[in-house]
């Protein structure tokens, strides 16, 4: 797990500077009336580190866990993504990230099968759900920033092992 909490941390690394570059009068800018702005993206993925924060830590606690989903739409718009400062919505998600990168290089092997139904769907091992989460973040920034290059690598040699 060490290699995808490392390709998180460099991902994380490599995104920051361009996310910096964004201007806040950019980020606000909604594509669509009910598409979200890039804050609202970034928003959704501080909102899914934390559930996914949560999931982490408690399947190392027990072998099998059974997890309620969230609104992701009721979770930005109620957290008023779109009114809040983009570059502490920037460094929120920088340091949340780096923590889970954490917690994912200390996470023990014998967890690493202990697994999740979420919303009667599953169910997951928590090594999926890691390395999952590393494939969703790339996905949204993919949306924030469509010109650079975040191949999933890792995940694709992953994926085919």
């Amino acid at each position: 797990m060490k290699k995808v909490a490392q390709e998180l941390q460099e991902t994380v690394a490599y995104v920051m500077p361009f996310l910096n570059a964004i201007s806040p009068s950019e980020a606000a800018e909604k594509p669509l009336v009910n598409k979200w702005s890039k804050k609202e993206i970034l928003g959704h993925l501080i909102d899914s580190a934390g559930n996914n924060q949560q999931k982490f830590v408690r399947m190392m606690a027990q072998p099998h866990i059974d997890f309620e989903g969230y609104a992701q739409v009721h979770w930005v718009q109620s957290q008023h993504y779109q009114t809040a400062e983009w570059a502490d919505l920037i460094g929120l998600w920088g340091a949340f990230n780096g923590h889970l990168a954490h917690i994912i290089t200390h996470t023990e092997a014998t967890h690493l099968q202990n697994t999740i139904m979420i919303d009667g769907e599953g169910p997951f091992t928590l090594e999926f759900l890691m390395t999952d989460y590393v494939a969703h973040v790339k996905h949204h920034l993919k949306q924030i920033l469509p010109s650079l290059a975040l191949e999933n690598s890792f995940l694709n040699v992953y994926n085919n092992a």
